[in-house]
């Protein structure tokens, strides 16, 4: 079995069109902090289900009910989401999770080390310096994760 999911960040308010194209299909939706909004999370929940962090800007009520990690177990796999990948405090490897999801630096980007997945999906919002507007494909086969950065055509 092959769980499909897709992984957005930092939004920052912005759901764009080509973002919200992206998710379709997916089994799954990650979003790795700075959503702004709330109700982009509302929007992403219609096309599949979604688990989310907050991020360093995701302030107020609605965001204080958005943890700051999640383990979210897909298939043998656990996936642990944080908004900073600088502000890990465990183990990855040690605790047997496939990958490190986060956002925050807006610079995708994919690495494997100690058998642990980490991924930055980049920024799906507004553009930032001369990085591309990116999110990401994430899936499980066989209690192992692997993705590919999806660069949006904006």
């Amino acid at each position: 079995m092959r769980t499909d999911i897709r992984v957005i960040s930092d939004t920052h308010g912005l759901l764009r069109p080509e973002a919200l194209d992206a998710m379709r299909g997916a089994n799954l939706i990650l979003h790795a902090g700075d959503v702004d909004d709330p109700t982009i999370l509302d929007t992403l929940r219609e096309i599949a289900p979604v688990h989310a962090v907050r991020g360093n800007v995701d302030r107020g009520p609605w965001a204080e009910a958005v943890p700051l990690t999640e383990a979210v177990e897909v298939d043998e796999a656990i996936l642990y989401m944080i908004h900073i990948r600088e502000n890990l405090d465990l183990d990855p490897a040690a605790a047997g999770f496939a990958a490190v999801i986060f956002g925050h630096s807006h610079k995708p980007g994919i690495e494997r080390q100690d058998g642990v997945l980490y991924l930055n999906p980049g920024s799906a919002g507004p553009r930032r310096f001369s990085l591309p507007v990116s999110c990401a494909r994430l899936w499980i086969e066989d209690g192992r994760a692997d993705a590919e950065i999806i660069e949006l055509p904006v």
